[in-house]
């Protein structure tokens, strides 16, 4: 999800909703403790360099139940977030939750709510370290055998 897209859809929200990928819900009280811009310069595996760039928002929770972040006012932190930092409107976000330790996830909606979405790591430069591609199944059951092919059941093998 980029930051055009929450902006749209916080404009049709009565109340901010985030869900983790266990299915459960982060706390209504929640509040969004940092906006930022994160750049990541790196070098990988088959020595390509990479840059990466993409906005972070930090959810934080605490027994703060009468505060609850209303869509309007996470709208206002963006766009304040956008003209200080220069976050584009086709950044993706990557949103950082407190689990056993800080879990970076991804960001998807459904219309109504937004989930996090884990991620995970992967080689870059699988075709410089030597790791084959993933191999696809194919579905034999469902081809039509050529004329004079032995078949199961037919008895021919």
């Amino acid at each position: 999800m980029t930051i055009a897209e929450i902006k749209k859809q916080l404009l049709t929200l009565d109340k901010i909703a985030f869900v983790l990928p266990s299915g459960e819900w982060v706390p209504a009280h929640f509040h969004v403790t940092e906006v930022g811009k994160v750049q990541k310069n790196f070098i990988d595996c088959g020595g390509t360099i990479r840059n990466e760039t993409k906005a972070n928002f930090q959810l934080w929770e605490e027994n703060d139940y009468d505060h609850r972040l209303h869509p309007e006012k996470l709208v206002h932190i963006i766009e304040l977030s956008q003209a200080k930092l220069g976050l584009e409107d086709d950044l993706e976000i990557e949103v950082e939750y407190q689990a056993d330790t800080i879990g970076k996830y991804s960001l998807e909606s459904d219309g109504t709510h937004f989930m996090l979405v884990n991620k995970f790591t992967d080689c870059l430069a699988k075709d410089n370290c030597g790791i084959p591609e993933k191999n696809t199944m194919i579905d034999l059951s469902s081809s039509v055998a050529a004329p004079n092919s032995c078949t199961p059941g037919s008895g021919c093998c």
